[in-house]
C-alpha cells in the first residue's frame, strides 16, 4: 500500500472510530444518565434531541468521508466495500435526522411538553413511539455500517502493510 493509500484509509478509520465513539457515547451514557437523572421525561428527551442532530450530521459527513476516501483509492482492499458502508453511514444518518426527526419535531409541537400526559392508546403518542424506534433503527444501522467499514479499513492497512 502506498504512503498516500495509508494515509486515506487511516483517515477514514480515524473519522470513523469519531463517530462511533460519539454515537456509542450517546446511545450508552449520555440518553440513559439524561431520563435517570432529568426530573421529567419530557426535559431529557430535549436533552438526548438537541444531541442527536450534531451525532447524526457527524455521521454524514464520516460516512461521506469514508465513500469519498475509498473511491479515490480504488485498488486499495476493500474499497468497495469500505465505500458502500460509508455511503451506507451517510444515507442511515441523513435518514434518521432529514426524515424522521422533522416529523418527531411535528408530532412533539403537536403533542406539547409532555408525551406522559396523553393516554397510553393515544394515536400520537403510538405514533411517536414508532418514529422513535425508526430513528433508533437507524442509528443503529449507521452504527453497524461505521463498525463493519472500520474493521475492513483497519485491515485495508494491516493487508498491505
Amino acid at each position: 500500500m502506498t504512503g498516500t493509500a495509508d494515509g486515506r484509509a487511516l483517515a477514514s478509520v480515524v473519522a470513523l472510530a469519531l463517530w462511533l465513539g460519539g454515537a456509542v457515547l450517546l446511545a450508552a451514557v449520555v440518553a440513559p444518565a439524561a431520563f435517570a437523572a432529568l426530573p421529567s421525561r419530557a426535559l431529557a428527551g430535549a436533552v438526548v434531541g438537541r444531541v442527536l442532530p450534531a451525532v447524526f450530521y457527524a455521521g454524514i459527513v464520516a460516512g461521506g468521508l469514508v465513500l469519498a476516501l475509498s473511491l479515490a483509492g480504488s485498488g486499495a482492499p476493500f474499497a468497495r466495500s469500505r465505500a458502500t458502508l460509508g455511503a451506507a453511514l451517510a444515507l442511515a444518518c441523513a435518514i434518521a435526522q432529514l426524515v424522521v426527526a422533522p416529523r418527531i419535531a411535528r408530532l412533539r409541537a403537536e403533542i406539547g411538553p409532555s408525551l406522559d400526559a396523553l393516554a397510553a392508546d393515544d394515536a400520537r403518542r403510538a405514533a411517536f413511539g414508532r418514529l422513535h424506534g425508526i430513528s433508533v433503527a437507524w442509528m443503529g444501522a449507521g452504527m453497524l455500517a461505521a463498525v463493519v467499514a472500520l474493521v475492513l479499513c483497519a485491515l485495508a492497512v494491516r493487508v498491505r502493510s
